[in-house]
């Protein structure tokens, strides 16, 4: 299946290297792709549970999350969802895990245990990404093709707010804090909500058509992945300015910080590769060839796995840390 991204409009789209050191010292391994998991048609979003023993991945070509378990990395279920899965994280205690469904305009509410879809909300016009708040009370919808964000109430499913931000909102990621929300607009904005009261308190301009965006485990900056212009924005979020760009590779389409912070992994779509940023320098410290399309990707809890679903490859690459 050809599958793109978005450009100028939203559409629906190994090896190992070795640090050489001199023999006295001990040689390190650079992260490298040590497995290659087949899951299902076009898998678009990844996500660990956060005990570290399962992964989900959200396949949009064939309505279902693909269930891996992360010790042995086979495949031991198969859920179908909703018309075009693009998303999909857990719940903090890793009970629940929530799937938005594009075409649908519904977010399928799955529980971990069994397996079992739940429930079904309907949120906004073409949702894209969902985030849900560090206590487990709300989840945050961005639906791009009405420019808002549904807030649900995740103790009785009911969306309890839905919030204007910019034009085609594609990502939203919630501070460690709880007290904001970052969603990234097609218009080169981030929109800055204070989660206490649902209000749009700042907007920040960064890249062009910003795709992903993430904060840092200790929540002082924020990486937004813009896929037009094949950069990454740094958010400084205690003042909101963008601090640093940097150039990484071919439409990148998500990023993701180690659990420790010291690295971010971004996706490079349409040169089928992860760039791995040193965080505390932004420097580009190391290219990984991955799957093909590499449209998401996560770190396991534990930091030593990270997983890439290749959109366009039906696959999950594995990186070992």
């Amino acid at each position: 299946m050809t599958m793109t991204f978005r450009r100028t409009a939203l559409s629906l789209a190994a090896a190992t290297f070795l640090t050489v050191a001199p023999l006295s010292s001990p040689v390190f391994a650079a992260p490298a792709v040590v497995d290659i998991i087949t899951v299902g048609d076009s898998p678009f979003s990844v996500a660990f549970s956060p005990n570290g023993k399962k992964a989900f991945v959200a396949n949009i070509s064939d309505d279902t999350v693909s269930v891996i378990t992360v010790a042995t990395g086979d495949v031991t279920d198969t859920i179908p969802v909703g018309n075009y899965p693009a998303s999909v994280t857990f719940s903090p205690n890793g009970k629940k895990a929530y799937v938005v469904n594009t075409l649908d305009g519904t977010v399928s509410v799955i529980t971990v245990a069994t397996g079992d879809v739940v429930d079904t909300i309907p949120v906004g016009n073409s949702p894209r990404s969902v985030a849900i708040s560090p206590n487990g009370k709300k989840a945050y919808v961005a639906n791009s093709n009405d420019s808002t964000v549904s807030v649900i109430t995740v103790a009785t499913g009911d969306v309890v707010d839905t919030i204007p931000v910019g034009d085609n909102p594609y990502s939203v990621a919630i501070s460690p804090n709880g007290k904001k929300a970052y969603v990234g607009n097609a218009d080169d904005t981030v929109s800055v909500i204070t989660v206490a009261t649902g209000d749009v308190t700042d907007t920040i301009p960064v890249g062009d058509s910003p795709v992903s965006v993430a904060f840092s485990p200790n929540g002082k900056k924020a990486f937004v992945t813009n896929d037009n212009d094949d950069t990454v924005s740094v958010i400084t979020v205690a003042t909101g300015d963008v601090t640093d760009t940097i150039p990484v590779g071919n439409y990148p389409s998500s990023v993701a910080f180690s659990p420790n912070g010291k690295r971010a992994y971004v996706t490079n779509l349409f040169d089928d590769t992860v760039s791995v940023i040193t965080v505390a320098s932004g420097d580009v410290t190391n290219t990984i060839p991955v799957g093909d399309g590499p449209a998401s990707v996560a770190f396991s809890p534990n930091g030593k796995r990270a997983y890439v679903a290749n959109t366009n490859g039906s696959t999950v690459s594995v990186i070992k840390n």
